[in-house]
């Protein structure tokens, strides 16, 4: 059953999708960010959309936002939002981006929403009710062995930037195939069961923290690349579809990257 938390992050989402698409099949400006990273009014608008709808229903609530900023810091729930999460990809007019909405109590993240409009994929999870990806329910594959594993990279260049780059380059001849599905994609692939590790650096917790909880309401196991629990300064991020896939690879990357939380 979904609490009123998850009615208004589904809301919330599907308000975004139609701000979102409509710029996507249309036109827009873009502006660069300080760190060089592109954004546009497709952004601007549908966090702004999914602020105002969250707070009207929740206005005790905290509220982080990758383009506002933060709200209510010190509140007990707080909403983590990536509006566009891959605005290079929207921009270019490539279906790989998603908007990420999750929420958070203290410091536990309960509820993760991930829509990728242009994809056709609305994956949702809340602590203790499943996953579900286009409302069927999402179960990881379970495989305890590498030999039996695919993984996808992301951010593979802050990878390659760490000392556990040569690490990394002994587990990948031991898994059954590697890829880089990236953004959203390869934690959707991982909840479902279509792949099993996904290893990823470089990261900003508005992408991840809604894929953390429907990750692991699937089944799967997810922390950062040091082993621990995500929380706001995390960076990097180690999903696998089962604890003893999950240890075999962490004991093999001894992660103290760069980008490491």
């Amino acid at each position: 059953m979904m609490s009123p938390f998850l009615h208004t992050a589904l809301e919330a989402a599907r308000t975004a999708q139609e701000i979102i698409l409509h710029y996507y099949h249309g036109s827009f400006d873009i502006e660069l960010k300080p760190d060089q990273s592109p954004v546009t009014i497709a952004d601007l608008e549908a966090e702004q959309a999914i602020k105002n709808l969250i707070l009207a229903r929740f206005p005790e609530h905290g509220f982080f936002g990758e383009e506002t900023g933060k709200t209510n810091p010190d509140a007990e729930y707080t909403w983590l939002i990536d509006p566009i999460d891959g605005t290079k990809s929207f921009v270019r007019r490539y279906p790989m981006f998603s908007t990420q909405i999750a929420l958070m109590q203290g410091s536990e993240l309960i509820l993760g929403v991930s829509n990728a409009p242009a994809f056709g994929e609305l994956a949702y999870a809340e602590r203790g009710q499943g996953a579900f990806l286009n409302n069927q329910p999402l179960k990881v594959s379970g495989y305890t062995e590498l030999k039996q594993a695919a993984l996808s990279l992301g951010n593979i260049a802050s990878l390659a930037a760490s000392p556990q780059w040569a690490a990394l380059g002994q587990i990948i001849p031991q898994v059954q195939r590697i890829r880089g599905y990236g953004d959203f994609l390869h934690y959707h692939l991982l909840a479902s069961g279509k792949l099993e590790i996904v290893i990823e650096s470089d990261v900003n917790i508005l992408d991840v923290a809604a894929l953390s909880v429907i990750v692991q309401e699937a089944g799967g196991v997810l922390t950062d690349l040091n082993g621990q629990t995500l929380n706001l300064a995390s960076t990097s991020i180690l999903a696998a579809a089962s604890p003893e896939l999950h240890q075999q690879v962490l004991q093999h990357l001894h992660y103290q990257g760069i980008n490491a939380s």
